[in-house]
């Protein structure tokens, strides 16, 4: 999973750049997502990943306790800023636009 960030964010990984053919995918973005969502988290097990496409743009879902979403969001929000900006990045290296939504 790293290394397909680092690919994805210009390092150099074995898997290739996913803007030149490599192995990007929105499913590897779900995963990324879900990796941090549940490290983040007190239960892990209650967290739901999914992602919707749809014509223009993606939507990960984040599916979470309610005593959860504060911990994923962070203070003033800059948590879920920052998983974002990160998925946001690397998908536009993949031409593609996906963003990220928490859910009761």
């Amino acid at each position: 999973m790293f290394s397909f960030l680092k690919a994805l964010f210009g390092g150099s990984a074995k898997t290739g750049c996913a803007c030149h053919g490599g192995s990007g995918s929105l499913r590897e973005l779900e995963g990324f997502v879900d990796y941090v969502v549940r490290a983040l988290v007190d239960d892990p097990s209650s967290i739901r990943v999914y992602s919707e496409e749809g014509a223009e743009a993606s939507t990960i879902k984040i599916e979470c306790k309610k005593e959860d979403i504060g911990k994923i969001v962070g203070k003033r929000g800059k948590t879920i800023m920052a998983i974002r900006s990160l998925v946001s990045g690397a998908a536009g290296r993949m031409r593609r636009r996906v963003s990220v939504e928490v859910v009761e």
